[in-house]
């Protein structure tokens, strides 16, 4: 896994399943890398934000990556601790 290469992923608004399952893949075609993916432009952290979140980590396990979540808010923190998620960030 190359550190000083980067992917850059940006979640925002209220994503989409077809949005999603873009950035998916996307991390599926990249050779194995960090993946760094900005949350803090979600609109609201309910359950689209928690599947778009729970999706991408599995993606990037299954390429091999290592995602990095940055700018989760405590909402988002605390909808994902209740789904038994709160691991993810």
């Amino acid at each position: 896994m190359d550190d000083f290469r980067r992917l850059e992923l940006r979640l925002g608004g209220r994503p989409a399943p077809d949005d999603v399952g873009r950035l998916c893949e996307l991390l599926a075609a990249a050779p194995p890398t960090v993946v760094v993916c900005d949350v803090g432009g979600l609109d609201r952290a309910g359950l689209a934000a928690v599947d778009a979140v729970a999706r991408l980590r599995l993606a990037a396990r299954r390429g091999g990556h290592r995602l990095l979540f940055r700018g989760a808010g405590p909402e988002l923190r605390g909808v994902l601790d209740l789904a038994g998620l709160g691991d993810l960030l």
